[in-house]
């Protein structure tokens, strides 16, 4: 296991992968994928005959540099997973989208906004269905994606705390 894996494991869940700002994460196996947002945003594919699925976490809405083009941008990252789907065998038709993130944490920001925009102007351009939103407003959102049964469960916060998570223990139980 790499350091970046280990930081991104929980002891004693390492069926729980927390996805760092500017990552993405594609999988099939019993797995669950955690994020924080504020106003970034993560899209959460899910292929439903296939039954697995992919997640990114972005921060800012577009960048036109090719060399600041890093999944840190909704532009890239939403572009780079709906591609890794595909290249895994998914079509277009099977994959759905949820849309989470974008809140407005600093008044009078519309970075969230920008964000949400982006995702939405992609996934709608790719013609993939957006199953669900839950974007916008005032408060942070804790995520939990399961990848193998595209289920997500979003805990909207006041403050984000480490201490706020759930813990979870993933067994042949459903997670929700």
């Amino acid at each position: 296991m790499s350091d970046r894996d280990s930081r991104n494991t929980q002891e004693g869940q390492e069926d729980v992968f927390y996805l760092e700002p500017g990552y993405m994460y594609i999988g099939s196996e019993k797995n669950a994928v955690k994020t924080v947002l504020g106003n970034c945003v993560s899209v959460c594919l899910w292929d439903e005959k296939l039954r697995f699925g992919g997640m990114n976490h972005f921060l800012y809405p577009v960048t036109q540099d090719k060399n600041k083009a890093t999944a840190q941008f909704g532009n890239i990252a939403t572009k780079v997973l709906i591609n890794k789907m595909f290249a895994a065998g998914s079509k277009v038709e099977n994959i759905v989208a949820q849309i989470i993130g974008g809140a407005e944490i600093k008044s009078g920001s519309n970075l969230g906004l920008e964000n949400v925009k982006i995702a939405r102007k992609i996934l709608e351009k790719e013609n993939i269905q957006i199953k669900s939103e839950d974007v916008g407003g005032h408060l942070g959102r804790k995520v939990i994606f399961d990848v193998q049964t595209g289920h997500l469960m979003v805990i909207k916060v006041h403050q984000i705390r480490s201490s706020d998570w759930i813990d979870l223990v993933l067994d042949e139980k459903p997670m929700i």
